[in-house]
């Protein structure tokens, strides 16, 4: 460990410092990771997803999940990912009962997934059910995303985005809401979003006649895949305290963490992903789906680390882009 990582604060003494809420406000949102296998295999994927990956969320825990959000007030939207989480045999199954409840329903889909085997349906049922899409697209150029997520994942965004874009996606006046979401090639901060959301936008409509709502720029976390990338290349050291030097109290206040619950594939709850990439539990403990009534009564306290910095830094970063 350099001299300078480990002159790090711990991140809740840099809000004691700053005098920041280090508690949880009410929960609104729901973050469920549904399963780990993905068709891509992402150089900066902070949960280590792949084709070979075998971790799926079962309807049981699917329903489960439900009841708790029947008998829960306030939460709103529930936010899926993965791996890939169309993947997932359920998936249907969730979208068309989350639908019911009239939530808020938010798809993390890299896109080309939507060409797998028996995917052929879910551009219509993501669109039938009025789900938001967040787009992973790291780049608007070829060379760029097939190097971070595998050759020929571009072209194969290019025609889901144009998919979708035909089914309603992304249109000006649609309430189909399509947006896409840029992280950083390599150790460094994401650039201004709305600055590089014009650039997405008018490059993707020249060149591809794709339009979208919003861009959102994510930091890439220094755990798991990228952590890797970033020990081999020399940089783990430089990135966190990057990280670090950069931090921004005004994004503190809005970390995703404050009004957010991430729940794994087998129904452990977290602070957030990233926690649960890190396997880093809420504060009362190694508590599941199972061990409680509804979500309103989840501790306040939430589990801070080091990682945390990567999402205050800058402009900060959230699932929802940027936080400042």
């Amino acid at each position: 460990m350099s001299i300078q990582f480990s002159k790090m604060e711990e991140f809740d003494k840099t809000l004691i410092q700053y005098k920041v809420n280090t508690n949880r406000n009410r929960i609104h949102t729901l973050q469920l990771n549904i399963g780990k296998k993905c068709n891509q295999a992402c150089a900066h994927c902070h949960v280590n997803a792949g084709p070979s990956r075998t971790e799926e969320m079962t309807k049981e825990t699917i329903d489960r999940i439900i009841g708790l959000l029947k008998a829960s007030e306030g939460i709103t939207t529930v936010d899926i990912t993965g791996g890939a989480p169309e993947l997932n045999k359920n998936f249907t199954y969730l979208i068309t009962e989350l639908h019911k409840l009239n939530m808020n329903i938010i798809d993390r889909c890299n896109l080309s997934v939507l060409f797998e085997k028996g995917q052929e349906e879910t551009a219509s049922l993501l669109a039938k059910n009025k789900v938001t899409i967040s787009a992973s697209l790291p780049c608007y150029t070829e060379e760029n995303v097939d190097s971070q997520r595998g050759k020929n994942i571009y072209n194969k965004s290019i025609l889901a985005l144009k998919l979708l874009n035909k089914l309603g996606y992304g249109q000006e006046r649609s309430d189909l809401i399509l947006n896409l979401v840029y992280n950083p090639l390599g150790a460094y901060l994401p650039v201004d979003q709305e600055e590089l959301e014009a650039d997405y936008k008018r490059i993707l409509k020249a060149q591809h006649g794709i339009v979208f709502h919003h861009l959102l720029t994510i930091t890439n976390m220094p755990i798991n895949r990228f952590a890797d990338s970033l020990i081999h290349n020399n940089q783990f050291d430089d990135y966190y305290y990057l990280l670090f030097t950069t931090f921004n109290p005004k994004t503190a206040e809005n970390v995703m963490c404050k009004n957010q619950l991430s729940i794994s594939w087998n129904g452990e709850l977290f602070d957030c992903d990233f926690n649960q990439a890190l396997n880093i539990p809420i504060s009362i403990g190694r508590k599941t789906v199972w061990d409680i009534d509804n979500f309103n009564d989840i501790c306040k306290k939430i589990s801070f680390a080091k990682h945390c910095y990567g999402c205050t830094a800058g402009n900060g970063s959230s699932c929802q882009g940027k936080l400042a």
